[in-house]
């Protein structure tokens, strides 16, 4: 109860992801951090998303600065599906 209430007064989820797309561009004031790693601490599925939206980034970035010829297929996509359920427990 007492998280639920933290997550909803605190920071929802959709200002959570908000700040991590923000964060991601460009930074963001010490207290969204706060505001940020506190959500993140309680909240199971933004840090899945977090951590989808990390490596999406950086296979991005790699393709885009021409470093490797990375491509995104449908194996890959699937890797990174199977790695957020398995940190979720859910399937």
């Amino acid at each position: 109860m007492l998280k639920k209430l933290i997550h909803i007064i605190f920071l929802p989820c959709s200002e959570a992801t908000m700040l991590m797309e923000k964060q991601n561009a460009e930074n963001i004031s010490p207290k969204e951090n706060r505001k940020l790693s506190l959500h993140l601490a309680i909240c199971k599925w933004c840090r899945a998303y977090k951590e989808k939206l990390e490596i999406l980034d950086k296979m991005l970035k790699r393709k885009l600065s021409d470093e490797s010829n990375v491509e995104i297929n449908d194996s890959d996509i699937h890797k990174v599906k199977e790695r957020a359920l398995k940190n979720l427990d859910i399937s």
